[in-house]
């Protein structure tokens, strides 16, 4: 009894995921797109827990590996579509709106080759599925100190470059750590320690700055290597 417990807390680390990404798309259809955006938060948290869980417990396994896509589907990739469709719809984009599905078709498509790509288990290639999902959320927020970027254009600009984003062949990194040294690690560093004085200083609307600060971070670490 003990084991089974303990084999499936990551498991229900991971129906945590899926549940908040379920009620997040209840709130996009109640018009409440920031109380999403928090359950999409909560849904990393819950996402970062199982797979800590699991390495913690080694219970690591086939069906966790499944479920947890099958959750990210649903928090990072259709939840996300459905908040940039709200804001499109808000935007007054007409049928343009239905850009916005980009995002969780193309998120699917980077969760399928997440799985089946042997060159990923230690860093990334392609935006992940949950950085996407946070950048979007962010803008509700970011939208408040910058009113064009809740504008039509930048909106379809956000859907179709991030889409692209998520199966290009581009190496990301990686918050994976194996030692401390700054020359190896330089990059996560900085990462950190701007993610961490953006948060402070604007809070949620920071969110998509530091998305962007990764993926920008991650391309010029891929020119000077």
């Amino acid at each position: 009894m003990i084991a089974r417990i303990r084999t499936n807390i990551p498991n229900g680390l991971t129906c945590a995921n899926l549940c908040c990404g379920c009620l997040g798309v209840i709130q996009t259809f109640q018009g409440s797109v920031q109380w999403a955006a928090y359950l999409i938060y909560l849904a990393a948290f819950f996402d970062f827990a199982d797979g800590l869980a699991a390495r913690w417990l080694r219970v690591q396994g086939a069906l966790g590996k499944e479920l947890d896509s099958l959750a990210d589907v649903i928090s990072f990739g259709a939840l996300p579509g459905f908040i940039l469709f709200q804001l499109m719809t808000q935007a007054q984009a007409g049928r343009w709106s239905y850009l916005a599905m980009l995002v969780p078709i193309f998120s699917a498509l980077r969760l399928a080759k997440f799985n089946t790509d042997p060159r990923q288990t230690d860093s990334f290639i392609g935006v992940p599925t949950p950085a996407n999902a946070l950048l979007i959320s962010g803008l509700p927020f970011a939208g408040e100190y910058l009113p064009w970027l809740l504008g039509f254009p930048a909106l379809a600009a956000v859907a179709i470059l991030m889409s692209w984003l998520l199966v290009a062949e581009l190496p990301l990194l990686a918050l994976k750590f194996k030692g401390w040294s700054w020359q190896t690690y330089k990059f996560q560093y900085i990462l950190i320690a701007s993610g961490m004085v953006l948060l402070f200083a604007f809070k949620f609307a920071a969110i998509p700055l530091i998305v962007l600060i990764y993926i920008g971070l991650s391309v010029i670490k891929k020119i000077a290597s």
